[in-house]
Order: structure tokens, then sequence, then C-alpha cells
């Protein structure tokens, strides 16, 4: 049996939606795995190939042999991995997540797929250390995590212009900067804004959006590790787009009218300097997936929660 698996990309936070939000994005992960051969193979194509390991370190890997060490189930031998990514390395848009989701996807689907959904997000948690990123790429479209309660919220098709800078920012770096105590006023302000943000999405009001996406507990320690981040915030708001870091950044993705796409990437990109590189993405309802081949030809399985 051969397996392909799509992955989408991911922004996590949406504002004051810290650790707590995440949605799906119509940009991929593809990873095509076949049983064969007398070693782990792993190909890297498109987004950090030059980058990613291709040995039994590679995350993708890692959670492939989770679910094989959960079931008490010895690991195959001989594996051939191929990813043809879509989705950049460091950038907020989940890349992680995806690699771990696709591993475990695979190995879960490999072992004729023994656990559901919600035991393959434990697994992710164990891996990422959070579930948002993972949960939407799990269940696409607009989800809320808190810990292992999660829930999916139907949301029209939001379009989307996503900028990332020629700047590297670990989650580690990002994390480390974030207070230990916050306000009581900041954490109300947050709350509230973080309800709205789901409302907004869920009814497609853009508006509302702009106003509830503003952050008081991560953006403003955040944004000075990244250069010129400030200015790309003030280009897209002087567009009327409702604008955020993608998870810990660098990137800042900006909601936005469709007709607005182009104009927005220009006025975000021209307030970075060097070569940013700029995406314009709408959202998707649809998670991961795999497509099985057998001999008698592909068929398709999505599980949903």
């Amino acid at each position: 049996m051969n397996l392909t698996l799509h992955v989408p990309a991911t922004t996590a936070n949406i504002g004051p939606g810290f650790d707590c939000l995440g949605l799906a994005l119509d940009l991929w992960n593809r990873v095509h795995i076949q049983l064969g051969g007398q070693s782990l193979s792993i190909e890297i194509n498109g987004e950090g190939a030059e980058e990613l390991p291709r040995d039994e370190s590679n995350l993708l890997w890692r959670a492939l042999k989770m679910v094989y060490e959960r079931a008490g189930t010895p690991v195959p031998q001989g594996v051939r991995v191929t990813c043809e990514n879509g989705i950049p390395l460091g950038s907020g848009l989940g890349s992680s997540a995806a690699a771990v989701v696709a591993g475990l996807l695979g190995g879960n689907a490999l072992l004729g797929n023994p656990y559901p959904l919600s035991s393959l997000l434990r697994m992710a948690i164990t891996l990422e250390g959070h579930p948002d990123n993972a949960a939407a790429a799990l269940w696409g479209g607009l989800v809320i995590s808190a810990g292992e309660q999660i829930r999916r919220v139907e949301v029209p098709t939001w379009h989307l212009v996503y900028v990332l800078p020629q700047v590297k920012l670990s989650t580690q770096q990002a994390r480390a900067v974030l207070p230990a105590n916050i306000p009581l006023q900041n954490a109300i302000a947050n709350l509230g804004n973080a309800l709205l943000v789901v409302e907004a999405l869920r009814s497609g009001d853009l508006p509302l959006l702009r106003t509830a996406i503003r952050d008081t507990w991560h953006q403003p320690v955040r944004l000075p590790l990244i250069a010129d981040m400030s200015a790309v915030f003030a280009a897209a708001q002087e567009a009327d787009a409702a604008v955020a870091l993608s998870g810990a950044g660098p990137g800042a993705v900006a909601f936005c009218e469709p007709a607005q796409r182009e104009h927005l990437s220009r006025a975000m990109l021209a307030a970075l300097p060097g070569n940013g590189r700029a995406w314009l993405l709408q959202s998707t309802s649809q998670g991961a997936h795999i497509e099985y081949s057998h001999e008698h030809g592909y068929s398709s399985r999505k599980e949903t929660p």
C-alpha cells in the first residue's frame, strides 16, 4: 500500500487567541509514503529542501515512528518518503505541525487506522507542545483548542495576504520574551477580543475582525524582534485589512476583501527591507487527508470529528 498525504498550512493565535485559535489555509504539503526496500529513504522538494534532515531525526519520521511505538509494533525497515513542501519553514504557518500531522496520519494509516484523530492530536501535542496548529491542520477550518478539547467552527472562505520577512525567529525565541504575568486589564481585553475574533470569522464580518484582532499579550513583545514588522502592520491597517502575526511570527497575515489582495501584498512588502516574500491565500475547510494507492487504483478517505 502506498499513501499520499495532504496537509494544509495553518495560522494560529489570530491576534488575541493565544495558543487557542487556528485556521487552516489553502497552502499544502504533500507527502508520499511507500513501503519497500531495505532502509529509510527521505526525499524533500520545495520549501526546506536544503535545510530539512533526511535521516531518522526528520520530524515527520519521528511522528510516524511514535504511532508505531504507541501501538507496540516494529517500525517497517524499508520506507520511502517523498515530501513536496509548499509551506515555508520557520514562517508561522505551521510547517512543523504539518510534518507532525503527516507522520502521525501516515503511521496510523499504515497500521490500519487504529487511532482516532483525537488520539493523534494528543500525540501531536507531545511533539509540538501546543495544539493550535496541529488541530487546525487535522480538522481544517477554524478550530478552537483548549488542551485536548477542540471545537471546529464553520467559517466562510476568507481571503488573506501572508508576508514573510527575511528574518529568522524561532518559536523558542518568540516564547522567551513572553511576560510571566499579565495585567488584569490586558487579560480582560484579550479574552473579549478572542471571543469576537471567533464571531467575526464565523459571520464573515471583516470590520469586526479589524478591531477584534488586536492583542495585548504576545504581539507587543514579539514585534520588536522582527525588523520593520510594525511598519508592515501599519501598511495593512491603512489598507483596511485585519492584520496579526501568524503564530509566533516572523510572518504576518492580513485578512482582506478579495479585490484588495494584490494592492495589500505590494503595500506590505514595500514596508519590508530586503527581499520579503508574499502569498495570496484563502482559508480552507478541508483538513489533512489521505489518498490510498492499491493495485486497483486510488481511493481517498477523510476522517472528520
